[in-house]
């Protein structure tokens, strides 16, 4: 991925347009183009063909001007302590709107959501989603069935990136339990060591603010220099005040809550507080303010699921942003544009797994008298007919107290669909070889 190129700065364009005498007449032509363009930044406008009569640089001072009038700021500052800003420009409105109706409230959505029986499943499956792809984004290596395995069995991570992964998953289900906290720093240190335990060079960075001899800059592998982060005297302040902002307490007046969200998600990420595990961490405030604000659908939706399909798509809003005068705008556009799409991710995962569950009760009349736990296993025990459980890897998928998922196990055993047996002070239970056939069987 390559810097995208800077615009021309504005005054060196108003400059320019008033020594042609062209200012006026750019500025009548603002209402035409208003609204005919995407948000655009300049190192992809330069390369599209200008409206008639327009050179790129008269075009670029038009939408630059029309921008200028809907600027928002937010309390964060650049390295240079200029402000950050952001516009309510096209489509930002319909996409909040959409987010508003579909993740929060009381709007209905597929039973298994709503299901109090069946929603903690749908929720852990949501929580090794995020926890896999968001590791994979900072360079775990492991993959998703390997990490799936591991989540679900309760086994030891055998090396950092499957570390990473468990550390990932543990910090989504504590972050569920902190949506009625204010964010304050503790909270900032308390997620970032358990995104980090186990995985950093120095186990006392964790948890733990840049320091002033640590010299840190991203770069690619090419040595190029993506971003600079502020100096690690300025952090402790930074982070009071990154927390003041997640909390509501500025700027004054409203700005919405999924803006919010998002604008937390790139402060972190900016300031680059921590020597390692700035993105993980940033991610997880995003996902703490969304629950914080009410939008109880996030807790089962990845944007790191779709992020990890277009990474450079990510990296260029980060870009986009620092190189137009900070505006935030362009991730602003792009997350909301994550949110949307893991929001149509979870209903049409919800879907299929229904369709699947009522297939397996039509096809099984067994089934019909367990519980949806013991359904669920059996389900994936016909795709796994090799695979061993364990009282504790049904707890953990289920998020069940250890007597449920016991009893559940050794009443499958007892039915004949699995084999149950001791390796030490641990049962283990296989599927039967002939589990379908003891599934269709009328007794």
């Amino acid at each position: 991925m390559r810097i995208p190129l800077s615009p021309p700065p504005l005054a060196e364009l108003l400059e320019d347009a008033s020594k042609k005498k062209r200012l006026t007449t750019l500025i009548q032509r603002a209402p035409e183009l208003a609204g005919s363009l995407r948000y655009r930044h300049w190192d992809k406008l330069r390369r599209l063909t200008p409206p008639a009569n327009l050179s790129h640089r008269d075009w670029w001072l038009i939408l630059k001007l029309g921008r200028m009038t809907d600027y928002r700021l937010c309390p964060l500052r650049s390295t240079k302590g200029e402000p950050f800003r952001y516009t309510l420009s096209d489509p930002t409105s319909e996409y909040l709107r959409d987010i508003d109706s579909r993740a929060s409230g009381t709007i209905a959505v597929a039973d298994p959501i709503t299901n109090p029986d069946l929603k903690d499943r749908y929720l852990i499956n949501s929580l090794v989603a995020e926890a896999i792809t968001s590791s994979q984004l900072e360079g775990a290596a492991t993959t998703r069935e390997v990490a799936k395995e591991m989540i679900h069995t309760g086994r030891s991570p055998r090396d950092v990136g499957e570390r990473m992964i468990l550390n990932n998953f543990l910090a989504m289900q504590k972050i569920g339990k902190l949506r009625k906290e204010p964010l304050s720093p503790e909270i900032v240190f308390d997620l970032h060591r358990m995104v980090t335990e186990g995985t950093l060079e120095d186990p006392g960075d964790a948890g733990q603010l840049r320091q002033s001899d640590r010299v840190i800059d991203i770069r690619d592998f090419r040595n190029t220099v993506f971003h600079v982060p502020p100096p690690a005297k300025e952090l402790e302040q930074r982070l009071v005040a990154m927390c003041d902002f997640a909390n509501g307490n500025t700027p004054k007046g409203f700005m919405h809550p999924v803006i919010r969200s998002i604008i937390l998600h790139f402060w972190l990420a900016y300031d680059h507080s921590f020597v390692d595990g700035n993105g993980r961490t940033a991610r997880a405030l995003f996902y703490w303010s969304m629950l914080h604000q009410g939008y109880w659908l996030c807790e089962f939706i990845s944007i790191s699921e779709i992020v990890r399909k277009a990474p450079a798509r990510y990296g260029r809003a980060f870009l986009y942003t620092e190189t137009d005068d900070n505006d935030l705008t362009y991730f602003v556009l792009y997350h909301l544009d994550l949110i949307r799409r893991a929001i149509d991710l979870v209903r049409d995962y919800v879907d299929r797994k229904t369709n699947e569950l009522r297939l397996l009760e039509g096809r099984m009349r067994a089934v019909a008298a367990l519980n949806h736990r013991q359904q669920t296993i059996i389900s994936h025990a016909l795709r796994h007919p090799h695979q061993t459980y364990t009282i504790e890897s049904h707890r953990l998928s289920h998020n069940v107290v250890y007597e449920t998922a016991r009893t559940d196990l050794l009443e499958l055993a007892k039915k004949g669909f699995f084999s149950a047996s001791k390796r030490g002070r641990e049962w283990q239970f296989t599927p039967a070889s002939d589990l379908e056939a003891k599934l269709q069987s009328p007794g």
